[in-house]
């Protein structure tokens, strides 16, 4: 078995979970706390389920739907807030907003999900 291999396993379990049943996440090597979900509430009518989890390491992760489809995402450097990338996808947090980023439509193209809350109430 080839050492990435090994992961492997763990993260197609985490991957198959769907969002609103996020187990813990399964990579031996990376210490996550407990998960957290959140549902956003997006313009259009549009919402998303996404699960975070904080590792010991410092680094965070989010299970975020994109086109019905559950990606993994890791945080990254941000001016402000969290931003979380998985291929071409940004999710960028801030406070309790967020923006789901196609980066394959350009540096400065719109969100293809925008102004999600958290709590619609802020």
């Amino acid at each position: 078995m080839k050492p990435l291999n090994r992961f492997l396993p763990g993260v197609l379990t985490l991957l198959a979970v769907a969002p609103v049943q996020a187990g813990s996440l399964q990579v031996p090597q990376i210490q996550a706390g407990a998960p957290m979900t959140r549902t956003y509430y997006c313009e259009g009518g549009k919402s998303l389920q996404v699960t975070y989890w904080n590792s010991s390491n410092g680094q965070s992760f989010a299970l975020v739907p994109v086109e019905g489809k559950p990606l993994l995402f890791v945080d990254t450097l941000a001016a402000s807030g969290v931003k979380y990338d998985a291929g071409h996808y940004t999710w960028w947090t801030k406070g309790n907003h967020g923006d789901l980023y196609d980066m394959m439509a350009g540096p400065n193209a719109p969100p293809i999900i925008a102004g999600c809350v958290s709590d619609p109430s802020k």
